[in-house]
């Protein structure tokens, strides 16, 4: 998508060799860094290894994630609390904001292009941040808090020439699940192709929308889902008060 416009790119990922391996694909200057989302320091060290190479990064795209574990055993016997296993929240919420973070500042630093941006990022989400989904409790509350981080701080981030989204796809083939599963869905014709994906994530290219999931479904459509209205005119003035009294925490240091 980026490399095909002439766009450099590095791609950061755990797995370093599959990382080199698609960015030898690429060419172009695409090169690879090792990553871990969940660790701060890991996910600076790429963005400077990024930014020493190209000088400023136009497209930030925070896609790092793991599937839902058993965060507690049920073990009925069990005389002792267990602590939850939340690394899926570290990955799948804490690592996109470390990233969306870490953009966000590199942003700030840079003159805005002939569009008027300073830069655009868009994350992977999921529709499970729209949906219950009963039996995957802690990946569903990480999907839900990218969907509402999304929305929120990507309608204010275009006062500051940036703009924020995120991609929400139906079940993909990835490594977070077994084949054979993929297999069921793709046999009910219930699996979702990455080319609408891939399509969800180009069309904030060439665009100023900010603040927008886009729900990709089975048939390879997508759109952008609309949040829940307000309950009332009180609600939504509530919320512009809220806005209001809190925009000072996003205001340059004097």
């Amino acid at each position: 998508m980026l490399a095909s416009k002439g766009v450099k790119v590095c791609i950061a990922d755990m797995n370093l060799e599959g990382a080199q391996k698609m960015a030898n694909q690429l060419g172009n200057g695409a090169f690879a860094v090792q990553v871990n989302a969940a660790d701060w320091d890991s996910q600076l060290a790429a963005f400077e290894k990024a930014v020493d190479a190209f000088g400023r990064l136009d497209y930030v795209y925070p896609i790092a994630g793991i599937g839902e574990r058993k965060a507690i055993k049920n073990d009925p016997k069990a005389t002792k609390f267990q602590k939850p296993d939340l690394a899926v929240i570290e990955v799948d919420l804490t690592g996109v904001l470390y990233t969306a973070f870490l953009a966000v500042q590199q942003m700030r630093r840079q003159e805005k292009d002939k569009d008027g941006f300073r830069g655009k990022i868009a994350a992977t989400a999921s529709v499970c941040g729209f949906y219950c989904v009963p039996t995957v409790p802690v990946y569903t509350s990480a999907k839900h808090g990218v969907v509402g981080f999304v929305r929120s701080y990507g309608k204010y981030l275009p006062e500051e020439g940036i703009t924020l989204n995120a991609v929400c796809p139906n079940v993909l083939r990835t490594s977070i699940s077994v084949p054979a599963f993929y297999d069921n869905l793709e046999k009910e014709g219930i699996l979702t192709e990455m080319k609408g994906v891939v399509d969800a994530f180009a069309s904030f290219l060439d665009n100023d929308i900010s603040g927008e999931c886009m729900e990709v479904g089975p048939n390879g459509g997508f759109s952008a889902k609309a949040p829940a209205p307000h309950l009332d005119k009180e609600t939504t003035r509530v919320m512009d008060a809220i806005y209001e009294r809190s925009h000072r925490l996003h205001e340059p240091e004097q």
